[in-house]
């Protein structure tokens, strides 16, 4: 038995809770982790709230990122006692993840804990960080440089955001921050923001053509925002859009893309390469300082996870959320 978040539906209902786990109920795979710090991402508190749907497999243990100790290991990539990070891969949608005291996975979702980081800062940056970083990259791989223009952020308060924010500032770019939080805009300029704007003005339906505004964005919102962020990119620029917090929807028109060469960047996270993944992880230990952990993320105990996820979805939870799962 072990300690852990379990989601469960049947005739009684979806409801998730923090309870004593059976073995059984781990699924395949050739590698067992002791889990140390997992995550509360946009994702699972869907999945524990029942207000997405995203578990596809009953019953479920959240958690789309987990850092911990090999406590065995069938395959010969890693060795009882190796520290081990993971992010995605479908675990916690379809394969149990890491809100618990153990897991089971697959050897080739791993990776190496880098060693910049501990164990607890691993998953301060966790899936937001390291999308935001593989968002920097497709940004850079399309020509923006930082003498190009400002480079948006919108969902600036999330987890996406406040690393996007804090990566792009730290490499030198002029980061403009979008939020329905104004009252946030002293924690978004200590990240690095140049300027803070109310997130309302790339809400509503937009034109398809607007005045050309910035070099290239990073939106985790879709719908209306990214649409409008599209119509507002200055000719050639590039937005790398990572996620659908307002809707997944893409009400535009082909009109920034033949008309200003703009370039719509989809970055996934879930099944990305292994070589992609460690290209990632190795830029922010360049990139980021020790003193980020503590401005971004905030840690809670796995018992504070479920009323946690409520505040989140609600979208009264600011930067990342670090599950100490032993504590």
């Amino acid at each position: 038995m072990f300690k852990g978040i379990l989601v469960e539906k049947d005739e009684q209902g979806y409801r998730a809770a923090v309870k004593d786990i059976d073995d059984s109920v781990l699924p395949e795979g050739d590698v067992t982790i002791k889990v140390a710090y997992s995550t509360l991402n946009y994702k699972d508190a869907l999945a524990i709230t029942g207000k997405g749907p995203v578990v596809r497999n009953f019953p479920m243990v959240p958690g789309i990122d987990l850092v911990g100790t090999v406590e065995q290991c069938d395959s010969k990539q890693f060795k009882v006692g190796d520290k081990v990070l993971l992010n995605g891969f479908g675990v916690g949608e379809t394969h149990c993840g890491g809100l618990a005291e153990k897991a089971r996975l697959k050897s080739e979702w791993l990776i190496p804990l880098p060693n910049a980081f501990s164990a607890r800062q691993a998953m301060s940056i966790g899936t937001a960080g390291y999308t935001a970083m593989l968002c920097v990259i497709a940004l850079e791989k399309n020509g923006i440089t930082p003498d190009k223009g400002d480079i948006l952020v919108t969902g600036a308060n999330g987890g996406v955001g406040s690393f996007a924010i804090t990566i792009l500032a730290k490499l030198g770019y002029n980061v403009i921050a979008s939020t329905g939080r104004l009252e946030e805009s002293e924690y978004l300029k200590k990240l690095g923001a140049a300027e803070v704007i109310d997130r309302a003005i790339l809400t509503e339906p937009g034109r398809p053509l607007a005045k050309e505004r910035w070099a290239a964005a990073i939106d985790s919102a879709g719908s209306h925002t990214l649409a409008n962020v599209c119509a507002s990119l200055k000719y050639g620029g590039v937005v790398a859009a990572c996620g659908l917090a307002q809707g997944m929807d893409l009400p535009t028109t082909v009109m920034p893309f033949i008309l200003r060469g703009v370039t719509l960047a989809g970055i996934d996270s879930v099944m990305r390469p292994t070589a992609d993944r460690i290209e990632a992880w190795e830029r922010l230990a360049t990139i980021l300082e020790p003193a980020v952990f503590d401005d971004i993320a905030k840690e809670i105990t796995l018992d504070e996870t479920i009323e946690t996820a409520e505040k989140l979805i609600s979208g009264k939870v600011r930067g990342r959320v670090v599950v100490n799962i032993a504590g």
